[in-house]
């Protein structure tokens, strides 16, 4: 597939590296910093073009009129959407992503369409960082839940605890812990390495375990890894940016919420829209008012303002001063994988939560949802099961007769309105919603040919 990234920022930069480690897409990177690109093609199998990316003769340059998809994420809305109107106009190409910030963009849908502003995705990595910190924040304990299936199956990731029922015993205990709830491990990580979870297998203290389960199984699971963790009911949040701003609304209804931003007219205008939240102007990172503030009260932390190393910095203060648990916002991979598990119980990574948005259109295959895990290292997917012509690979085996490269599970079905756990004698139909767990990404390419018709093996 022919894509060509429209901005090389860290959004745009992580797409690329993941794209262009996928041999069969060809990749074109757009950008005017030429230092910035140099240094993706020194260390990508990528052309680059620079120049302004709304600029109907750098487009062209870029090979805009054989391109199969146009993905552009500079800072702008507009650079974005008006680069989508002229792939369209001039190259009609077929598939057109956009990077769109503005909630205001986003309240009008009308905007967005073939007869309208031709963008057939628009992205808002602020928002989905929103969902995703929420979610976490809603399931104490979890370090990834994730949606599949509209929201009926969710993959949640967390760490095997002291305290755990299930820490110390094999899996296959499992059923006899919890025999009414249908659940599946789908991987763990031992110090870093895949563990292929089998019956026998004992869960240690401090693995990294990802489970599938319906949304009404989820809780019971988790104790089975950790000890009960206590409901949250106070946040506090540091910076009133979009991310913060949204997630101050989104939670304010039903906890106790204080918002931090060190900006006076920021912090006034959050005042003014939010209604249950209490705003505070001050620096997060300020002990003193992070004990005014009885910070050692709060359930949870998320410093999510634009600087990661000020997001680092009062996460590890709110963390020392007695908060329960402390999220932090962090760009940088090198800084998430050393941050996270010690002072910071959670690094979120922008790049990581909105690459599975854009996976899922780049995808061969019906594949609908995909969620990049471990800094790009694994991911799941849910792809859908056609058999038009009877030729499908996978409709009308048995799991266990499906040829699944190295790493891959099959965690749970969707069929219809019904959940179903995966196991080796569950036979996949057409139309099901299969939801899989790839330990290592380099197999995706072989997953998604087991969803096109005409490749039955």
């Amino acid at each position: 597939m022919k894509i060509i990234i429209l901005g090389a920022g860290q959004v745009g930069s992580t797409a690329a590296q993941q794209l262009a480690g996928e041999q069969v897409n060809d990749v074109t990177v757009v950008d005017t910093r030429d230092e910035i690109l140099r240094d993706l093609q020194d260390r990508l199998d990528i052309r680059t073009v620079s120049g302004n990316a709304a600029h109907p003769a750098v487009l062209e340059a870029a090979g805009g009129r054989g391109a199969d998809m146009i993905v552009a994420l500079t800072s702008s809305d507009e650079v974005n959407m008006v680069a989508c109107q002229i792939a369209w106009t001039l190259f009609g190409t077929p598939t057109k992503i956009a990077r769109i910030r503005s909630g205001d963009y986003h309240r009008r849908p009308e905007l967005f369409g073939d007869n309208a502003i031709p963008v057939d995705l628009a992205v808002s990595p602020e928002q989905l960082v929103t969902d995703h910190v929420e979610r976490i924040i809603h399931y104490p304990g979890a370090l990834q839940v994730l949606d599949f299936a509209d929201g009926r199956v969710r993959l949640v990731g967390m760490r095997a605890l002291k305290g755990g029922k299930l820490v110390g015993h094999q899996l296959k205990e499992l059923r006899s812990h919890i025999p009414n709830r249908e659940v599946r491990v789908a991987a763990i990580y031992r110090k870093g390495r895949s563990i292929k979870p089998e019956g026998a297998t004992v869960i240690e203290e401090q693995d990294e375990v990802f489970f599938v389960a319906a949304r009404s199984d989820i809780r019971p699971m988790m104790q089975e890894f950790s000890t009960q963790e206590s409901a949250v009911r106070r946040v506090v949040i540091a910076g009133a940016g979009n991310i913060g701003f949204r997630l101050a609304g989104a939670l304010e209804d039903h906890l106790q919420v204080k918002l931090i931003e060190r900006d006076p007219s920021r912090a006034r205008r959050a005042a003014e829209a939010l209604r249950n939240t209490l705003v505070l102007t001050g620096d997060a990172a300020d002990e003193e008012l992070l004990l005014e503030e009885n910070i050692d009260d709060a359930d949870v932390f998320a410093a999510v303002t634009n600087a990661e190393e000020a997001n680092i910095l009062s996460a590890m203060l709110a963390k020392r001063l007695g908060a329960r648990r402390v999220l932090a916002l962090i760009n940088k991979p090198s800084y998430a994988e050393l941050m996270e598990g010690g002072s910071i119980d959670i690094a979120i990574s922008p790049q990581t939560i909105t690459i599975g948005a854009l996976l899922a259109h780049v995808r061969r295959g019906d594949v609908v949802r995909v969620h990049s895990l471990r800094r790009g290292a694994a991911e799941a997917m849910e792809a859908i099961v056609h058999d038009e012509n009877r030729d499908s690979p996978v409709a009308g085996k048995r799991i266990e007769q499906v040829r699944l490269p190295e790493g891959t599970t099959i965690g749970a079905i969707v069929r219809g309105e019904d959940v179903l756990m995966a196991h080796h004698d569950t036979v996949i139909q057409a139309d099901d919603h299969v939801i899989l767990f790839l330990t290592d990404r380099r197999h995706v390419e072989e997953v998604g040919r087991l969803f096109q018709a005409g490749t039955r093996t």
